[in-house]
């Protein structure tokens, strides 16, 4: 039985961006979470995500990856590059946290965050050991897809046409491990009963799969 921990309120440094960490006691792992668009580490559907993951002994960190005054320029929101840059910052803020540094990392990113997050892992192929993305877009990290080392699975909505034409792109870019699976009956944002369960299964078996190798 896990240990079920409460998200503890941090800031990760240099810009103190606002994040929610949760580390069951036991964890061999850690799932870093990149948002999308219009989203916050208060996201209910990612911190439904992080409670599952936390449950199957998996450390779990939300985080903004923009400061307030950034997100009012929607520019900044579909910065890739800056993303995944923020997202670099907290793997540098987990290698200089004695109690995180041990834990092997993954990467779960939704809509734009599956850019940053794919970009990210790209950047540091020694740090990050697997990615997700929910509903993702992984075409916007096109120029990063290649360096990607990490098994990656990516997860689209059956009803998400577009999206899923623009991750079989990615998937024929990526050169590491990778599944491309499709929730039947799923939107963008997998809102109908039992989808956001199947990504939850699909994530935390992928995470456990290839985090605990570590």
């Amino acid at each position: 039985m896990v240990d079920f921990p409460s998200a503890q309120g941090i800031e990760i440094l240099p810009r103190r961006l606002p994040g929610l960490l949760a580390v069951p006691k036991g964890a061999k792992g850690i799932v870093v979470f990149a948002h999308g668009s219009g989203s916050s580490r208060l996201s209910p559907r990612n911190t439904h995500v992080a409670r599952a993951l936390n449950e199957k002994g998996l450390a779990t960190l939300l985080f903004d990856l923009l400061l307030p005054e950034e997100a009012e320029d929607r520019r900044n929101v579909f910065d890739i590059a800056l993303l995944g840059s923020r997202v670099e910052e907290s793997l540098d803020w987990l290698r200089g946290e004695v109690t995180l540094a041990r834990l092997a990392v993954g990467l779960f990113g939704a809509s734009t965050g599956a850019a940053a997050a794919l970009t990210a892992a790209a950047r540091r192929p020694d740090q990050v050991l697997a990615v997700v993305s929910r509903g993702g877009r992984p075409d916007l990290a096109a120029g990063a897809l290649a360096h990607v080392k990490a098994p990656t699975l990516l997860i689209v909505g059956g009803r998400d046409e577009v999206v899923i034409g623009l991750n079989e792109t990615a998937m024929a870019e990526l050169k590491c491990e990778k599944r491309l699976d499709i929730v039947p009956g799923a939107t963008h944002l997998f809102e109908e009963p039992g989808t956001l369960d199947t990504v939850i299964s699909l994530a935390a078996a992928w995470f456990v799969r290839f985090l605990g190798k570590a």
